[in-house]
């Protein structure tokens, strides 16, 4: 008799624990369901370089294998706006991707700040010309990012907070773009890509103190793509691309989906 009610007691214990899994499951994924998710940002968030680019987008290059897709895919949000813009600066974000933010919004993803640092002039001065032109060219960004890019990343900040109120927002950084000592045996020096990749964490610094000061979470992509750097072997980046130079210096589509979209779902 106690063996059964000992039996009849641990079963009633193991069903409501197994229920309350279960239903804390199924509010996670109804909570998952309810998010109103917008996806702002340059060409690292509309996913240049990971190819199957959307024709309606036009010269905006949002692709169906960028992060913010394939988290919406896996997660089947309420609703989903993707304005995210090859080329995009601050003042572009403010101007022409903020539509959909409403106070209903849950959830805002953003990766901005590496063109008005100028990026894509850093990286031809480099390619095209010397050493000691390109780490001046670094070194002048850097003064842009400390001078000048706080006021303008508050400027966009501030704005998504006051549209969008209740949001959460995830702030993703950029990643560094060269393994030292790698398998690359032509191109830059590896001064120049040293160079390039402390630039790229220097900006990451800024980009996550103004975030912090928002109330925001930064996430770094920097761990993801450690090992699949160009020069690794095994890359996620683009090195430069003749053929089609606006994807150089971009993420695959491997670097959509294993390097930004896990961090953006760890964030998140």
């Amino acid at each position: 008799m106690r063996l059964s009610r000992f039996a009849a007691v641990s079963s009633s214990l193991l069903l409501g624990a197994v229920l309350a899994l279960t239903g804390a499951g199924a509010a996670q994924a109804a909570e998952t369901a309810a998010v109103d998710y917008v996806a702002l940002g340059d060409s690292y968030s509309s996913g240049v370089g990971s190819g199957s680019y959307d024709s309606a987008s036009g010269d905006c290059k949002r692709s169906t294998k960028a992060y913010p897709v394939l988290w919406k895919n896996a997660n089947a949000p309420s609703s989903f706006a993707f304005t995210a813009c090859s080329g995009a600066r601050t003042g572009d974000v403010t101007a022409n991707q903020l539509g959909p933010l409403s106070s209903a919004t849950d959830l805002v993803s953003i990766t901005i700040g590496g063109n008005d640092a100028g990026f894509a002039d850093v990286m031809t001065t480099c390619v095209l010309q010397s050493e000691a032109t390109c780490i001046g060219r670094v070194n002048q960004a850097k003064s842009y990012v400390d001078t000048t890019l706080p006021g303008k990343l508050d400027s966009v900040y501030t704005a998504i907070r006051n549209k969008a109120p209740a949001a959460r927002v995830v702030v993703l950084g950029y990643p560094r773009f060269y393994q030292l000592g790698g398998n690359c045996v032509a191109g830059l020096s590896e001064n120049e890509r040293s160079a390039i990749n402390g630039a790229s964490d220097y900006l990451n610094a800024a980009v996550a103190k103004r975030a912090a000061d928002h109330g925001y979470t930064f996430s770094s992509v920097v761990p993801a793509f450690t090992g699949h750097e160009i020069c690794s072997g095994s890359a996620w980046l683009h090195s430069v691309n003749w053929l089609n130079i606006g994807e150089s210096y971009h993420p695959t589509a491997a670097g959509q989906s294993g390097g930004y979209l896990p961090s953006f779902r760890n964030a998140v």
